[in-house]
């Protein structure tokens, strides 16, 4: 039998929260009871063991309901949360905090009408681990773990670490069975992506660009759909995990997609953040439950007119309350070409939308010394993509320059490719807004860390 608190109110009369307590215990081995709050119909004493109090388990009572509900976790480690309250004590928004503390935790939790699960998460027993997830989809997520892998594979080659680290990356377009692309032995180029593409694979799928741009070995993996916690509904990264830890790393760094986590137990978490999404998405729903299972959270698009600054302070503040002590580093996404582009006429195509595209596009040429030309934002939309591409006339421009993102590869490359025009890739690298240059510090220490609390578990 499951173990389990219950959450109640004092909007519900003692003898029927006692009742349903009752319910509760024929379930599970119930521990104790949260009191939440709500004072209408109870006029006696709370806290204290069950024989002090009307409802007939231990109740945990304090001023902040939420630290009485994490001590009562602490206690007792519950299995199952089982949410007994309603309205006015508990709305829609405090029902998704607490939902999301309970899954930190490890717990399931139920109510009348929902089960909401942690998600599972594989454990593995050869190879220390890092995962890097996200809040959504065009947040900058991969370029952020191209970042971070270049960055971590430098700072363990300096401390005379030389096997590197590995990524597996699931996405929606990835193989039906794990891939390795060994972007540590040769480079992986146009000729290479274009090959990849015409056998009817996803040549910009992250794996692809993780090891075009970044250089390093990846295992491609795949994955369709994701639940509210970020649990895929199915997946095929349990075997690359499996295939990744026979390959020579250090370390091996785990990479979400959109809001999906890698269903892998991991020693250390990376969250990317955008600035530009709704505050709900990162600091309610289930947002709030990325955030606690983080231990470091990389905000990006932290710029106007994708947010002001005092949107991204609220953001700050806001994760460091939910969670003290976790390092939010504050970063804008600057595209670096993989070639150079000095003196040429560009055609530059990317994901980014909207007024910040002109931003890009000024600092592209101010500075690579180059001319952009034409831009296109509809790298996600092929239609639109190759009705731009059929108003640019041959000898318009010297080079496409192009993100490797959706039809990057089976359309961009394409066009180029019977264009006889010259294709340069496009990374995008965080850029630091705070003044405090502390990010590849905090990168390497994660790094050690998660090597070393590998080493303490597995001896």
């Amino acid at each position: 039998m499951k173990s389990a608190i219950a959450l109640i109110d004092g909007e519900h009369y003692p003898n029927v929260v006692r009742e349903a307590l009752g319910e509760v215990a024929q379930r599970f081995d119930l521990k104790a009871a949260v009191f939440l709050g709500g004072t209408e119909k109870i006029d006696t004493s709370l806290a204290g063991d069950a024989e002090q109090n009307e409802y007939g388990v231990p109740v945990f009572l304090h001023e902040n309901a939420m630290e009485a509900f994490n001590l009562a976790v602490a206690e007792h480690r519950p299995q199952v949360v089982v949410d007994l309250s309603d309205e006015p004590v508990l709305g829609y928004r405090e029902r998704f905090r607490y939902a999301s503390f309970a899954l930190a935790s490890g717990a399931e939790y139920q109510g009348a009408d929902f089960i909401l699960s942690p998600p599972s998460f594989h454990k593995l027993s050869a190879k220390p681990s890092i995962s890097i997830i996200g809040t959504g989809k065009r947040i900058g997520k991969t370029a952020i773990s191209g970042y971070v892998s270049r960055e971590i594979s430098s700072s363990l080659d300096r401390n005379g670490k030389n096997e590197g680290v590995v990524v597996i990356a699931m996405g929606r377009g990835g193989p039906p069975d794990p891939e390795v692309i060994a972007g540590n032995e040769r480079s992986i180029g146009v000729a290479e992506l274009l090959s990849y593409s015409r056998q009817g694979k996803h040549a910009a799928s992250d794996y692809f660009e993780d090891a075009a741009l970044s250089g390093v070995t990846t295992v491609g993996c795949r994955r369709c759909g994701g639940g509210l916690a970020g649990a895929p509904f199915v997946s095929n990264v349990v075997e690359g995990a499996a295939i990744a830890e026979g390959l020579p790393a250090d370390l091996l760094i785990f990479e979400g997609s959109g809001s999906a986590l890698p269903p892998i137990e991991v020693d250390r978490t990376i969250c990317v953040a955008g600035a530009d999404q709704p505050d709900d998405y990162l600091l309610g729903y289930l947002g709030t439950y990325r955030m606690l299972i983080s231990d470091l959270v990389v905000l990006t698009m932290c710029e106007e007119p994708l947010a002001s600054p005092e949107k991204v302070a609220r953001i700050i503040a806001g994760i460091e309350a939910l969670k003290p002590g976790v390092e939010v580093v504050p970063t804008v996404l600057r595209p670096k070409p993989d070639g150079d582009v000095k003196g040429r006429r560009v055609a530059y195509f990317t994901t980014a939308q909207g007024p910040i595209v002109d931003h890009i596009t000024e600092f592209i040429g101010s500075t690579y010394g180059c001319t952009v030309v034409f831009v296109s934002t509809e790298l996600a939309d092929r239609k639109k993509l190759r009705a731009g591409l059929a108003g640019l006339k041959d000898g318009d421009v010297d080079v496409f320059l192009t993100e490797i993102k959706a039809a990057a590869i089976d359309v961009v490359t394409e066009e180029a490719s019977a264009r006889g025009t010259e294709v340069v890739f496009c990374d995008n690298v965080p850029v630091e807004v705070d003044g405090r240059q502390r990010l590849d510090g905090l990168l390497a220490g994660m790094a050690e860390q998660a090597i070393e609390e590998f080493r303490r578990h597995h001896g």
